[in-house]
């Protein structure tokens, strides 16, 4: 699911409200495979450059957190 919204916010250069919602459930839920972040990290970074707007306001706090932080915590917390 979230390589399909992020693939799409690449075609049309925009990440709708909707997207960024569904995003941040399934990052909430950890239902994300470790390719998932890879595609958050390039949507990530191609917000900050401005390849791609966003239609919510404010600053992008991008799934509460930078992606790699996600993955390090998901790494640690299947240690323990």
């Amino acid at each position: 699911m979230i390589h399909t919204l992020v693939q799409s916010a690449f075609q049309t250069g925009c990440l709708s409200v909707e997207s960024e919602g569904l995003i941040r459930q399934v990052v909430a839920i950890r239902g994300y495979k470790a390719a998932d972040l890879e595609v958050l990290e390039k949507l990530y970074e191609a917000v900050h450059a401005g390849v791609i707007q966003r239609e919510a306001p404010g600053e992008m706090k991008m799934l509460l957190e930078h992606p790699k932080s996600v993955a390090k915590r998901r790494q640690t917390s299947a240690k323990t």
